[in-house]
């Protein structure tokens, strides 16, 4: 797994069910001094959706990030 403080892009590929799923995450800072998780999935080839969760501070967004990745690392997603 890369580290916290870099963007992680995750994919789900099953071509027996026709999957080909992305999810990418990232922790940026906002213009006021707060943190914020943000999130883009979709199906490989679109620009999907997106979702943006603030956080007062670095350590609880990346805490954050990191429940994300182990959550979708679970369900089948893979680094790549």
């Amino acid at each position: 797994m890369q580290s916290l403080r870099h963007p992680v892009f995750l994919t789900r590929i099953d071509p027996h069910r026709n999957m080909a799923r992305f999810y990418a995450l990232s922790v940026e800072p906002t213009l006021f001094g707060d943190y914020a998780v943000q999130r883009r999935w979709g199906r490989l080839g679109t620009s999907g959706r997106s979702r943006s969760d603030l956080f007062p501070d670095l350590v609880s967004a990346h805490a954050r990030k990191a429940q994300l990745v182990r959550s979708k690392c679970k369900r089948g997603y893979v680094e790549g």
